[in-house]
């Protein structure tokens, strides 16, 4: 039987400008679900891209690109992005356009 446990990183969370989630050690898991979910959005967001990126790190201090993105939903909804072989720890970063605000909630779901 695989394990599995779902995270909340964030929660209530205003992003605006350029933002980070707090990172997550998931060495013991093969793959992970990053879901992001809107709860509402305010300013130039609605005629901007907004995108989140997958970093990864081997020691939650140092982080690179993993290389896959997703976008941010621009009204209330749910965007995810799948990931597998990223070492260590995880996280979410990414920018706002200016003048813009979404307030997120952020699951990180893991199986191994």
């Amino acid at each position: 039987m695989r394990r599995s446990h779902t995270s909340v990183v964030e929660r209530n969370r205003v992003w605006d400008g350029v933002f980070e989630t707090e990172p997550y050690e998931a060495a013991w898991a093969s793959e992970a679900i990053c879901f992001v979910r809107t709860l509402d959005a305010s300013g130039p967001i609605a005629d901007a891209d907004a995108d989140a990126r997958v970093q990864i790190s081997p020691d939650g201090i140092h982080w690179c690109d993993e290389g896959t993105q997703l976008s941010l939903a621009r009204e209330p909804g749910v965007t995810f992005a799948k990931v597998a072989h990223f070492g260590g720890f995880l996280r979410l970063v990414g920018e706002v356009p200016n003048g813009a605000e979404i307030r997120v909630i952020v699951y990180l779901t893991l199986k191994a």
